[in-house]
Formats: C-alpha cells, sequence, structure tokens
C-alpha cells in the first residue's frame, strides 16, 4: 500500500480508537470519514467493527468490577439489543438507512447542543428496568438498521446520575456485543477477503495504542465531567453523522 492509501487509514483508526477509550462510543463515526477516502463502504464498516469491539475490550477490562456488580443492569440493555437486530434488518426493507441517520442525527444534535448549552444536567434518580430494556431493543434495532447502536443508549445513561464506572459498564458492553453480532454476520457474508483484512492489520495496532490513551483520559474524569463528555459527544456525533449524509 502507499503512503496515500495508508495515512488514512492510520489517522481513521487513532481517532476511532481514542475516542473509543475515552467514551466507550464512537469508533464509527470518528473513523469512517477517514477509510471511506480509501476503502469501498462495506470494508470500511467490516474494519470499523473489529476495530470497535477488540478496542472495546480493553475498555471492558478497565470497568469489570462495575460489570460484575451491576450485570443485571447491563442485561437489561444487551439482551433486549440482540433481540432487535434481526428487526432492524428487516426494517432495512422498509425504511431507508440515509433517512434514519439523518433523523437520528437531528435528534442527537437537538439533544446534545440543548443540555451542552444548559448548566444544570439531567437526572432520572429512580430505577426504571422497563425503560432500560425499551432503550437496548431500540438501540439494536439502530444497529441492525443503520450501524448506530450506541446514539440512543448513550443518550439514555448521560441521564442518569450514575458513576462513570456504572455508565461505561453499560454502554461499553452493549456496543461490543452488538457490533460483534454484526462483525459475524458480516465474516458469514465473505466481506473480510484478503485486501479488508490488509487494511485491518494496519488499522488495529493504531487503533489499541490510541485507546489506551483514551483510556488513560477517562480514568481521570470525574463522575460529573464524564457525563457532560457524553452529552457532548451527542452533538458531536449527530453533526458528524449529519454532514456525511449530507454531504
Amino acid at each position: 500500500m502507499s503512503f496515500e492509501t495508508i495515512f488514512p487509514v492510520v489517522l481513521g483508526a487513532v481517532m476511532g480508537g481514542f475516542i473509543n477509550g475515552l467514551a466507550g462510543f464512537g469508533t464509527a463515526l470518528f473513523a469512517l470519514g477517514f477509510f471511506l477516502n480509501v476503502m469501498t463502504p462495506e470494508q470500511a464498516v467490516a474494519v470499523v467493527v473489529i476495530l470497535s469491539v477488540i478496542s472495546g475490550m480493553q475498555g471492558l477490562w478497565v470497568v469489570r468490577g462495575a460489570i460484575w456488580d451491576r450485570a443485571g443492569r447491563m442485561a437489561r440493555f444487551v439482551v433486549p439489543g440482540l433481540v432487535g437486530i434481526p428487526l432492524g434488518l428487516l426494517a432495512l426493507s422498509v425504511i431507508e438507512a440515509r433517512t434514519l441517520k439523518l433523523v437520528i442525527a437531528g435528534f442527537l444534535m437537538l439533544y446534545g447542543g440543548f443540555f451542552t448549552l444548559r448548566r444544570s444536567l439531567p437526572r432520572f434518580e429512580r430505577p426504571t428496568p422497563v425503560a432500560d430494556a425499551g432503550v437496548g431493543f431500540l438501540g439494536g434495532i439502530l444497529g441492525g438498521a443503520a450501524s448506530l447502536s450506541g446514539a440512543l443508549p448513550t443518550m439514555w445513561c448521560s441521564m442518569r446520575p450514575w458513576p462513570k464506572a456504572e455508565t461505561r459498564a453499560v454502554l461499553q458492553p452493549f456496543n461490543v456485543v452488538i457490533l460483534g453480532v454484526t462483525a459475524l454476520m458480516l465474516a458469514l457474508r465473505g466481506v473480510y477477503d484478503g485486501q479488508t483484512l490488509l487494511y485491518l492489520a494496519v488499522a488495529l495496532p493504531c487503533a489499541l495504542l490510541s485507546a489506551q490513551i483514551g483510556i488513560t483520559v477517562f480514568k481521570r474524569l470525574s463522575d460529573d465531567l464524564f457525563r457532560r463528555l457524553l452529552i457532548g459527544m451527542c452533538l458531536v456525533s449527530g453533526t458528524i453523522l449529519m454532514l456525511r449524509e449530507v454531504l
């Protein structure tokens, strides 16, 4: 591969890995814009989901204690999310993926922009197991339909007054499981050919290293600052998604 091909792959992997390490999601939104300059859309998605899963496993280790302590809470999101994936794939035959992405991008921008400008953050104190399951289910549908599994869970978790480790103990496993299933489905379709694996071999070490840097920054954040980071990420993610779909 030439330098002109390697550079955007490395840059996208570094950006996506750092965001994954910092916030526990967002690899695709920050990496795809670089990858699509040199890869086909199918190759870019195939590489991104592997980077998301493997980088995410590093994040899982960081919050492993919170995951085991709150395993029931995590399951309320993950299990319905798995049920939602095939429904999302079916929805593609009814709803155009681009339209769905634009709607979600607009919602992310509205939510992130509104609460970024507010001094006080929203807080849902009481347990909401039914709502948690509903958010996980819808996240699975969006994952299958438009590869946006993390959008709704991130917005929902940013409104809960959970410590940052407990918030990440929901978001990180959710995205790893949903995107892991997506990677398996892509593998069964034969997407991982020699060229795609070569791109992956270049991107993976860069993503893993930058994810470690992101994790280091995450450890230094206070709980309140991490919640504000998630809300800010909603605004940034929505803006990037909107621009990519419109332009």
